[in-house]
C-alpha cells in the first residue's frame, strides 16, 4: 500500500501534511478530493479506518454545513454523507491514508504516528519558521 493524502491546496494545514510526508522521502499519491469528489463507500471506508463518525470528519467552519443546516445533532447520518458527497468541501481534511493506518490530520502533528519513514529533511512553515527536524 502507498501512502495517499486527501488534499486541498487551499488549506495550510493539508499543505504542511503533505510537506511533512514528503520529508520522509515518502512520494504520496496527492487527491485532490475537491475536484474528484467522494462516494459513499469511500467516506465510510475512510472513516471507519481512521475511527470517525461522520459528525466528527465534518468540516464546520468555512464551508456551507451551517446553511445546509448540518450542524444540527438531530441530522441523521445518512443526511450528513449525502451532503458530504454533494459538497465536497464538508470533509475535514487532509485525511491520510498508509500502511500504519488513516488518520484525519488536523491537527497537522497528527500525521506522525502514521507515516512509515522518519523524517530526512526540516519542514518549514511557509514564512520559513522551522517546524519539525529530522
Amino acid at each position: 500500500m502507498t501512502t495517499v493524502i486527501h488534499h486541498n491546496p487551499d488549506c495550510g494545514t493539508s499543505r504542511y501534511v503533505l510537506a511533512v510526508i514528503r520529508a520522509t522521502g515518502t512520494d504520496p499519491v496527492v487527491i485532490a478530493y475537491l475536484q474528484t469528489g467522494w462516494t459513499r463507500p469511500q467516506l465510510l471506508a475512510l472513516f471507519a479506518a481512521a475511527d470517525l463518525t461522520q459528525r466528527a470528519a465534518l468540516r464546520t467552519s468555512k464551508s456551507p454545513a451551517e446553511e445546509l443546516g448540518l450542524l444540527d445533532e438531530n441530522i441523521s447520518v445518512d443526511a450528513l454523507i449525502d451532503a458530504m458527497i454533494a459538497h465536497p468541501i464538508l470533509v475535514n481534511r487532509p485525511i491520510v491514508c498508509t500502511p500504519k493506518g488513516v488518520a484525519l490530520c488536523r491537527p497537522s502533528e497528527a500525521v506522525l504516528p502514521i507515516l512509515e519513514e522518519p523524517l530526512t529533511e526540516a519542514v518549514y512553515k511557509e514564512d520559513g519558521a522551522l517546524i519539525l527536524a529530522p
